[in-house]
C-alpha cells in the first residue's frame, strides 16, 4: 500500500492514526502548495485531486480520511481505534460525523475563503463574505463540545478514538491559520493539551 501525503490537516489525520496504530505504509509526498495535486500525473491517481489518497496493492483507490482510516483499522493487526463492538463503533462514528460537520467543514471553508484565498481562489469557488460566519460556527460548536466534555477524558468517553485524532488535527490547524482555540473552553483545552502530548501527533 502507498499513501500519497502532503501538508494539511487531512493528511495529518491519517498520519496520526497510522502512528497510533503502528501501521507501516510507503508514503509519496505531493506538493500541495505548488498545485501538484491538480496536475495530470496526480489526477490519474486520484481524479478528485484531493489529499491524501491510499493505493492498495491491487491498485484500488481509497480517498476521504475517515474511509482510509477505517479501512486500515479493519485490515491491519492491533487494537481498533474505532471500536470492538457495534455500539463502540456507532459511538465513535457518531462523534466523527459531528466533528466533520460542525468543525472540519466550516473551519476548512473559513480558511479557504480568507487566509487561504490566494492559494484556493483559482482552484475552486470561494466566497470571502462567508468566512466570518463559518469561523463563528466553529467557535459555537466548540463551546457546545466543551459542555459535553465535562468529566470526560476523550470525546467518546474513556476510549481514545479516531474522533479525537480527527478533531485534534483540525483544531491544531486552526491554531496556525487564524482560528485559535479559545482557552476559556477549559474542558476542550485540557483535551487539546492531552492530545498535544501524544507522540503520534508529530507524525
Amino acid at each position: 500500500m502507498k499513501l500519497f501525503n502532503s501538508v494539511g490537516p487531512n493528511p495529518q489525520t491519517v498520519r496520526t492514526f497510522v502512528a497510533e496504530r503502528g501501521i507501516q505504509l510507503d508514503m509519496a509526498d505531493v506538493d500541495l502548495m505548488g498545485g501538484e495535486n491538480r496536475k495530470q500525473a496526480y489526477l490519474k491517481i486520484n481524479p478528485a485531486g484531493q489529499m491524501p489518497a491510499l493505493i492498495l496493492e491491487d491498485g484500488s483507490l481509497i480517498t476521504e480520511i475517515t474511509a482510509i482510516c477505517e479501512y486500515l483499522d479493519e485490515t491491519q493487526p492491533g487494537d481498533s481505534l474505532i471500536g470492538a463492538t457495534p455500539e463502540e463503533r456507532a459511538q465513535t462514528r457518531r462523534w466523527m460525523r459531528w466533528v466533520d460537520l460542525e468543525v472540519v467543514d466550516p473551519m476548512t471553508r473559513g480558511f479557504r475563503y480568507s487566509e487561504g484565498l490566494p492559494l484556493f481562489q483559482d482552484r475552486m469557488p470561494c466566497f470571502p463574505d462567508a468566512a466570518p460566519g463559518l469561523k463563528e460556527c466553529v467557535q459555537v460548536a466548540l463551546q457546545w463540545l466543551d459542555e459535553q466534555m465535562a468529566g470526560k477524558t476523550w470525546i467518546v468517553g474513556d476510549r481514545f478514538t479516531l474522533a479525537d485524532i480527527l478533531l485534534y488535527s483540525f483544531v491544531a490547524f486552526g491554531e496556525q491559520v487564524g482560528q485559535p482555540l479559545d482557552r476559556e473552553l477549559k474542558n476542550v483545552s485540557a483535551w487539546f493539551d492531552r492530545m498535544s502530548a501524544r507522540e503520534s501527533v508529530k507524525a
